[in-house]
């Protein structure tokens, strides 16, 4: 990319203003510009790094006078905005296209629809344990661009959302790559067609070569079905826990095999803290980076003892008279819901409901019958909800608020139960965003 070119950013939050940061370091003109309102902390960040910007309007000229626009990941493409810079054939990048032009040091990039927070929390964790100079970034923590201006370390774990991976044209490339899993989410951004979303998914690995790596999910069906019809050239490293492998990471015996170039590693499942068969997956693609980095099966070992899993992703918020309240407001899909109602094994009153992305709701029934004692659904319209449920459960009402839900599930709940907050909807309606709506539940929680 060339310096000394002009830059118009759209969005205010942690990817914008990160990248206004790095931009100007490098020598860009910068100008940021959010239709909505700026937080007071991104707007004090702006004025101190002396970064022109805008807040609650888009300025046409301003924008579409840019060499480049770095678009946040939560603009889509069909805003008016960006159809007319596409229609001036003004390049739209993402965040980590562009911050990837400015460091050559170590990328892993972590996507998929289910478990790349704790995924991407585990591996960061593994290679700062083992002493590594690593930085966390992408979806969760700081943004990459930022990382990149400020410290630059030599190895990145990125989380990378597929509308981030949207953006991606020829500089992102990770060196090691893992796609934990495809299932459908998010298609109100992708014209409600699935393959336009697992395209956007393996775009992750698009600008590999064959001295790069991509772990991926050998049960996955839709991960499977794609690589038999392409070709990718990265080095595939594949996990699973349904058949043993020659190459990757396989269960056998209670154990996780890793097998990575003729070097084999062995861990016992009953070392790993997170529980459920998801996170035996995540945890094996954890481990195979941590590998493919050069750490020792030691270190590997001891480092697992210390983790603790993602805030708001099967969180045991406290056990109150007989009954266990379990914070999965990340659960923003079926496929989570999924993962969570497999991984409970008591009675269940469940928690769902929200902002409802085309879900369907069917592929639960068998978990619904088997352990769901009651319904509580949370949300402004829950007609999909009652639609799918009211003649499976006996036990359905209808809350507006956190406090509501809480102390409804509290009456609904018996000795022995599980209080699960398991959305399976994204929290816009009620709530800031899942991070707010799993505080409100920690917090109603421990009032009772």
């Amino acid at each position: 990319m060339k310096q000394n070119q002009r830059i118009a950013i759209l969005g205010g939050g942690e990817s914008g203003v990160g990248t206004a940061i790095l931009a100007k370091k490098e020598g860009w003109e910068v100008f940021l510009s959010d239709k909505g309102k700026l937080q007071e902390h991104y707007r004090e960040v702006l004025i101190r790094e002396d970064i022109p910007f805008e807040a609650g309007q888009h300025t046409e000229e301003l924008i579409l006078s840019a060499d480049c626009i770095m678009k946040s990941p939560g603009i889509p493409e069909k805003a008016p905005i960006v159809k007319k810079a596409l229609e001036k054939e003004i390049p739209v990048i993402s965040e980590i296209e562009f911050a990837s032009a400015y460091t050559h040091h170590t990328l892993i990039g972590i996507t998929g629809s289910n478990g790349k927070t704790t995924t991407t929390l585990l591996t960061y964790h593994l290679l700062k344990e083992a002493g590594l100079n690593v930085g966390l970034g992408g979806n969760i923590g700081y943004s990459f661009a930022e990382l990149v201006a400020t410290h630059d370390p030599d190895y990145y774990v990125l989380e990378i959302s597929s509308f981030q991976l949207d953006g991606v044209e020829r500089q992102f490339a990770p060196h090691i790559a893992v796609i934990v899993n495809i299932t459908p989410d998010h298609l109100d951004r992708y014209d409600y067609k699935f393959e336009n979303y697992i395209a956007s998914k393996f775009r992750i690995a698009q600008n590999q070569t064959e001295r790069d790596y991509l772990i991926y999910d050998a049960d996955d069906p839709v991960i499977a079905e794609y690589l038999t019809k392409h070709s990718l050239r990265p080095k595939l490293i594949p996990f699973s826990i349904e058949k043993t492998l020659k190459e990757g990471a396989y269960l056998k015996d209670n154990k996780i095999h890793i097998m990575i170039e003729n070097q084999e590693t062995e861990i016992a499942v009953e070392t790993i803290p997170l529980k459920g068969k998801h996170n035996l997956k995540n945890t094996m693609a954890s481990l195979m980076v941590a590998r493919l980095v050069n750490i020792r099966n030691e270190a590997m070992r001891e480092s697992l003892k210390g983790f603790k899993g993602a805030p708001h992703r099967l969180e045991e918020v406290r056990s109150l008279r007989g009954v266990t309240y379990v914070n999965d407001s990340k659960a923003t899909n079926i496929n989570s819901v999924y993962f969570a109602l497999d991984t409970i094994k008591t009675p269940i009153v469940w928690i769902v409901g929200g902002q409802d992305k085309g879900n369907d709701y069917s592929v639960l029934l068998p978990y619904i019958h088997e352990k769901v004692r009651a319904i509580v659904c949370l949300g402004v319209d829950n007609r999909p909800i009652l639609a799918s449920f009211e003649n499976v459960v006996d036990d359905i009402v209808e809350t507006r608020s956190m406090a509501d839900a809480v102390r409804a599930a509290e009456r609904f709940a018996h000795k022995g139960d599980t209080v699960l907050l398991s959305p399976a909807c994204a929290s816009f309606d009620l709530f800031k965003n899942y991070e707010d709506r799993g505080d409100q539940f920690r917090d109603e929680v421990n009032k009772l």
